[in-house]
């Protein structure tokens, strides 16, 4: 059927017959799936067209536009060979059909002069990039007349860096004279299929410049270093053209010049793959109307886009769904099917990076009775996966493939690169790259400009910059080899400190009241980022959030080990306020490890009531107690009263959610009291809301609103939003028992805008919880559901057990639900 649909399309002269291969494409699909042929109204959904639009494109009422077609024939399970001789139908069509436009001739040249087809055989396994292809499409389908415009003349669709088509880009209100395309930008890293998309494009229009295609490889990323001079290059197309080797004359310029002369008039096609930099590219351009240049470049030729009006397409990496199909056209769907797992592994430890999965797919194919997971293994394996990731010549060589771009930096660019791979990732700053090199934030940004240009960087979100996983491990081994372990040390350290420094002041903002730790000063070098205030404290946080908690583990496994532990102990407040529980588990529990190594027993106590809180919040009761007995043993045994006071209070805590208040009030006397000796201040505040709220839950409510009423004084001159929230809370729950329902609301009210302010989305929830209880008490059903719903909302997204209790007051009242708007 593959060859029937193929010889239909190239047999294609009018829209009818193109709707009848169509028809025919679809009837084959429905053979093949469960529930019959896809309806006019399911495409019509799958695509966001009109119904109206699908039946014209089936029924041979309307062409459809390019990218329409390949979208269609892709959901109508088209191969790729197909996908190409459907599109390559369709744009034969529209140019017969076209008024006054002569039909294409194959062979249009003039006599006596050369026809070359230079291009390179079309990638026999192509996926994806629907996008780039539709973006490509639309250069030469621009409304023109009678002949394809020449670059600098044709008005362009505008085409966004994820490849996606507008309207003709404009620049003060006339077209935009736009010239070369260049596939390169962000995305182009060694390996992308930079090359494979030009040549599987030029494949399906290369009908549409019948004068014939040129191609050259300018070998400005390879094995041997030897770039193809501009000369040489304009000498070699010269070639192609038939020009006799003695009319070619041996300036560069006076080449360029006849190379223009013999490209006037006619329609050709010029592919120019691997260009290092623009200066390569430029004498390679016609002139002429009809002709049409696709450049691949690792470099983003930013050269061509300001001098000569390039367009830049951008690839990135397949998606997932890309990676598993290129996979299944390898392998084979069956194989591919019957190991989900392991293909999800391959494609995550190949980084969805084309290059990567072929050469897996080739030892795979070669090794026809072993598992994927056997491969998927080989690639979690750092030594191993080099090995799998090599084929038998330099071009299939991924270390040798990223060399060549790696070779072309200048040396601090290489530095820096280097120097990321010992980076804890996902992604880094301009000035966390800045204290890993020891450098001013203004001195790294043109070497992170460089490496980005060079495409061995993506800046995924503005000023944030990511290497993909195989790039990451290619760092890492450079960094091994190449510089010192003093180098790397130094390098780690100045790291670890930049983000120390940072969450110092970050944490002091979010919770001015808590106990502080000195830090060392900075090494030389580094440059904290600048945190001026509790809002930007928190974006730093959220931002940072992953890096952070790799940061901890880097410490840990680097031999860091107090960074290790003040690094789990500034997390604290953010990840507690934001309800992430086993991040706050993870990075306690490397911390703990690393204390027990510095057997600081102050460092140790504190570690372990942390350790204790992650533990109560997920519910692992025993675990905590455990935790904080041997922590109130060593505080006890150092007689360090606030450690001990501190960990009372983290025991009252248990205890409350033991359900036991009376022992909960007893720990929390003992840690007022403690305080009280100890001078502790802002412990005292925290103890007597503690008490406070423990005596509600014994149902002593007066004596509960006596403590809280001098936790909140003490909050509210220390300016303590954290205390103060938490103060209001208790109070209102007083209030709510003694059925003073109007004051606990508006002692709910306050907290929770409090709590809304710090971020804390647990306590928020809580809130929101007891809003809906007094609501209720009060017979204001719909009031108390919206509050409970809001509740549970939260908790289900902080996947936290309190959910249970919420849902169960939902489901009670299910019959007071609002009603929908």
């Amino acid at each position: 059927m593959s060859d029937s649909i193929e010889m239909r399309a190239a047999g294609a002269r009018t829209v009818d017959d193109l709707a009848e291969v169509l028809r025919a494409l679809r009837h084959r699909h429905a053979r093949h799936r469960s529930n019959g042929k896809v309806s006019y109204r399911g495409l019509a959904v799958r695509t966001g067209w009109s119904h109206t639009a699908i039946a014209e494109y089936l029924t041979g009422r309307t062409l459809p536009p390019p990218e329409r077609l390949d979208t269609l024939v892709g959901l109508l399970g088209a191969t790729p060979a197909e996908q190409g001789a459907l599109a390559t139908a369709r744009d034969r069509i529209d140019e017969l059909r076209r008024p006054g436009r002569p039909p294409i001739r194959p062979d249009a040249a003039r006599p006596g002069t050369s026809v070359p087809r230079q291009l390179p055989a079309a990638p026999a396994y192509f996926v994806g990039r629907v996008a780039e292809l539709a973006a490509l499409t639309r250069l030469v389908d621009q409304p023109s007349g009678d002949a394809i415009m020449t670059p600098r003349q044709r008005p362009l669709a505008a085409v966004d860096l994820a490849g996606r088509v507008g309207e003709p880009a404009t620049l003060n209100g006339r077209a935009k004279a736009v010239g070369t395309v260049a596939i390169s930008a962000i995305g182009g890293t060694a390996g992308v299929g930079k090359t494979a998309l030009a040549v599987y494009w030029a494949h399906r229009v290369a009908d549409r410049f019948p004068d014939g295609q040129l191609y050259m490889d300018l070998r400005g990323f390879g094995p041997d270093g030897q770039v193809v001079a501009p000369a040489e290059a304009v000498r070699r197309f010269l070639d192609a053209l038939d020009v006799p080797p003695e009319k070619i004359p041996a300036d560069v310029d006076a080449r360029a010049a006849l190379y223009r002369s013999m490209l006037a008039g006619r329609r050709m096609l010029v592919v120019v793959d691997n260009a290092r930099d623009s200066a390569q590219v430029r004498p390679l351009l016609p002139a002429t109307a009809g002709c049409l240049v696709v450049v691949t470049s690792r470099n983003q030729l930013t050269g061509l886009v300001a001098a000569d009006g390039a367009q830049l397409v951008d690839l990135d990496l397949l998606s997932v769904g890309e990676a598993r199909e290129l996979l299944a056209r390898r392998l084979g769907t069956d194989r591919v099917a019957a190991e989900p797992a392991a293909v999800a592994e391959i494609i995550a430890r190949c980084a969805r990076l084309p290059i990567a999965l072929a050469l897996v797919a080739a030892r795979a194919a070669a090794r026809p009775r072993v598992a994927l997971q056997v491969l998927a293994d080989e690639l979690a394996d750092a030594r191993q996966r080099w090995l799998t990731l090599t084929g038998d010549d330099p071009h299939t060589d991924m270390r040798a493939v990223f060399s060549w771009s790696y070779q072309a930096l200048t040396r601090p660019a290489a530095r820096l690169f280097r120097l990321l791979g010992l980076h804890s990732g996902p992604d880094i700053t301009t000035p966390a790259a800045g204290s890993l090199t020891g450098l001013a934030p203004d001195d790294v940004r043109p070497l992170l400009a460089e490496l980005t240009t060079a495409s061995l960087l993506a800046e995924h979100r503005p000023g944030r910059y990511i290497l993909h996983d195989l790039l990451y491990g290619y760092a890492t081994h450079l960094a091994e080899t190449v510089d010192t372990d003093q180098q790397r040390h130094a390098a780690t350290g100045r790291i670890l400190d930049h983000y120390l420094n940072t969450a110092s002041v970050a944490d002091r903002l979010l919770a001015p009241t808590r106990d502080q730790l000195q830090l060392a000063p900075p090494r030389a070098g580094v440059t904290p980022e600048q945190v001026g205030d509790p809002a930007q404290a928190l974006e730093w946080f959220t931002a940072e959030h992953r890096v952070l908690l790799a940061t901890v583990d880097l410490a840990a496994a680097t031999g860091f080990d107090t960074h290790t532990c003040q690094l789990a102990w500034f997390l604290h407040v953010f990840l507690y306020r934001r309800g992430h529980w086993q991040d706050l588990l993870a990075a306690a529990q490397t911390a703990i490890a690393a204390a027990q190594r510095l057997a600081d027993p102050t460092i140790l106590i504190r570690t372990r009531r942390r350790l204790a809180g992650a533990y109560t919040r997920l519910g692992r009761l025993d675990d905590a107690y455990n935790e904080l007995r041997q922590a109130l043993d060593l505080a006890t045994g150092t007689g360090d009263q606030a450690q001990q006071a501190h960990t009372h209070h983290s025991l009252a805590t248990l205890w409350e959610r033991r359900a036991q208040p009376a022992q909960a009030l007893h720990h929390a006397r003992q840690a007022l009291q403690l305080y009280q000796t100890a001078d502790h201040q802002t412990g005292q505040a925290d103890a007597l809301n503690s008490v406070g709220w423990y005596y509600t839950q014994l149902g002593e409510h007066q004596q509960a609103l006596t403590y809280c009423q001098q936790a909140l004084t003490l909050f509210e001159q220390f300016g303590d939003q954290f205390g103060q929230a938490g103060t209001w809370d208790s109070i209102g729950h007083a209030h709510h028992h003694l059925g003073q329902h109007v004051q606990a609301l508006t002692c709910y009210q306050k907290a929770l805008t409090l709590f809304q302010d710090l971020g804390d989305r647990y306590n928020e929830a809580t809130i929101l919880t007891h809003f809906g209880d007094t609501h209720h008490a009060t017979g204001n059903s719909h009031a108390a559901y919206e509050a409970w719903q809001q509740a549970l909302t939260i908790l289900d997204d902080l996947d936290h057990p309190n959910a249970a209790q919420v849902r169960a007051k939902l489901v009670r009242d299910e019959g007071v639900r609002p009603a929908s708007p």
